[in-house]
């Protein structure tokens, strides 16, 4: 992938090999040039071990200065390119320099490693997890990279209190709208209830939305991005003066991430959830409220 080289002109192939890995949950993950690839999924404090495997085309030998393998945590942002930001960084010399004449097999572990965040592939920014194995040589190192995906659970705080607000336009329009808690797992269902207290403006329809706001950099050089995950009409037509509107919204068919906070103070991945009023001449009246989104363990 970071090869300045062409692969199909290298004399060999290396081919990362992780322990378990069919066993492993698998995540589907945009590559380059929007090319899907599977991942296999680590947790943090997990190791990560295989074997690499060398393989000499042609028969020919393959003279080189050492084989090593690196795990690196980095990310990277798009705005600026030339720059990557790794936070874990451990490597590991496979063998010293020599000549390989046949296929060749090197065992790799690291230990326990510490994977603080959660992998991350987004508009603006990529946090990501890869095992990059270099072949030195005087003629053009060798590279092959291997990305592996991270998911890690941070459970917010025990107190989740349900979201209760109210919104008002003078005299035209009084709405009181109540989601049942702050806080919800990835598989998690939003429950809620919209009521109408003073209705005077003819109100065509209502829907919800999630939006998902990714921030990256710092002030005075942060970039800000916004994306509508989903949009639902709760409602066609007016409604009458203490009228109620239930709401369920089911998350679990959506492709959200938890909610990321101040990540290595690189970026922020935040959810809000936006509710939207369009009276008859299109005029939209909206309220936003963000919630926190966190994973708990699969089964």
């Amino acid at each position: 992938m970071a090869s300045f080289f062409n692969f199909a002109a290298q004399p060999v192939e290396v081919e990362i090999k992780l322990t378990g890995e069919d066993d492993r949950r698998q995540v589907e993950v945009k590559g380059e040039k929007d090319k899907k690839e599977m991942c296999p999924v680590y947790y943090d404090g997990e190791s990560v071990t295989g074997q690499v495997n060398v393989r000499v085309k042609d028969g020919k030998k393959f003279q080189h200065d050492g084989v090593r393998i690196e795990l690196i945590g980095s990310i990277e942002l798009f705005y600026d390119r030339g720059n990557h930001y790794e936070f874990v960084s451990m490597a590991q010399e496979l063998a010293s320099g020599g000549e390989l004449r046949q296929a060749q097999t090197y065992d790799f572990t690291f230990k326990n490693v510490e994977k603080q965040y959660e992998s991350y592939s987004g508009i603006n920014v990529k946090l990501r997890y890869y095992l990059r194995v270099t072949l030195a040589r005087r003629m053009g190192e060798v590279l092959k990279e291997r990305e592996i995906w991270v998911h890690s659970y941070r459970m917010p705080p025990d107190s989740n209190t349900s979201i209760k607000m109210e919104v008002g336009i003078e005299d035209c329009l009084h709405i009181e709208f109540e989601y049942n808690k702050a806080k919800y797992h990835l598989k998690d269902v939003i429950v809620g209830k919209i009521y109408f207290l003073l209705v005077r403006i003819k109100i065509k329809h209502m829907e919800l939305s999630i939006i998902r706001r990714e921030t990256t950099g710092s002030a005075p050089n942060a970039y800000n991005e916004s994306e509508t995950i989903t949009k639902f009409e709760i409602m066609d037509g007016a409604p009458a003066r203490g009228e109620t509107i239930p709401i369920r919204l089911f998350l679990g068919g959506f492709e959200l991430t938890p909610t990321f906070r101040e990540v290595n103070k690189k970026f922020s991945t935040r959810y809000y959830l936006n509710l939207v009023l369009i009276d008859e001449e299109n005029r939209r009246y909206f309220k936003q409220q963000e919630i926190t989104i966190f994973r708990i363990p699969e089964n």
